[in-house]
């Protein structure tokens, strides 16, 4: 463990190489042969940064709606998703997604029997925010490499396992967001507005 005026003064030195202007020393500063003083104060700015563009915000505001809103273009039907299943996502989820090892994606029991386990039918509640989340988050080794439309298609073809929506079904944004979860109502959205009150 370091001493505390070693500390202080690592953090003195970092503080000093951050301001671009010299500040008052401290009167009551520990001093160190070698190492600066403690600034009475921290500098307003420390000289790193700069101001987010509207394109770099851009990058980051991917998250999807509920409703839809934020859905990018594209589309994929469920033929293709069972090739993106096959290739990045059935070494964790089983061929059928019933199996693992990971979590199990379908649910073999009736949707009516609750908790079905969180699956995707017996569980999710919105199917655009399972597209979120798989977008962001799978495959679990290397997150964000499937396209947009590898994305639509390997959600269309785990909700296709689920029973949830036809063969021949296409997912894009419209399609995707007029899907009617299993498990929807089984969610009572959270209105609270602070304490333990609940509206």
């Amino acid at each position: 463990m370091r001493p505390v005026a070693t500390v202080a003064a690592t953090l003195a030195a970092v503080l000093a190489a951050c301001s671009p202007e010299e500040e008052p020393v401290r009167s009551d500063a520990v001093e160190e042969p070698g190492v600066p003083a403690l600034p009475a104060q921290a500098p307003e700015h420390f000289g790193f940064g700069a101001p987010a563009s509207p394109e770099r915000v851009a990058l980051w505001d991917i998250d999807v709606k509920p409703d839809g809103e934020g859905l990018p273009p594209g589309s994929g039907t469920v033929a293709e998703g069972r090739q993106v299943y096959e290739i990045h996502c059935m070494q964790c989820h089983g061929p059928t997604g019933t199996e693992g090892p990971n979590d199990r994606l379908v649910s073999a029991g009736a949707w009516d029997q609750w908790p079905a386990g969180r699956t995707v039918g017996g569980y999710w509640p919105y199917a655009t925010t399972l597209f979120d989340y798989t977008r962001k988050a799978m495959p679990q080794a290397t997150p964000g490499t499937l396209s947009d439309d590898q994305v639509y298609a390997v959600v269309g073809y785990v909700l296709h396992l689920s029973g949830i929506v036809a063969a021949d079904a296409v997912m894009d944004s419209a399609s995707l967001a007029e899907v009617e979860m299993p498990a929807r109502d089984r969610f009572v959205p959270d209105d609270r507005m602070g304490g333990p009150d609940i509206r």
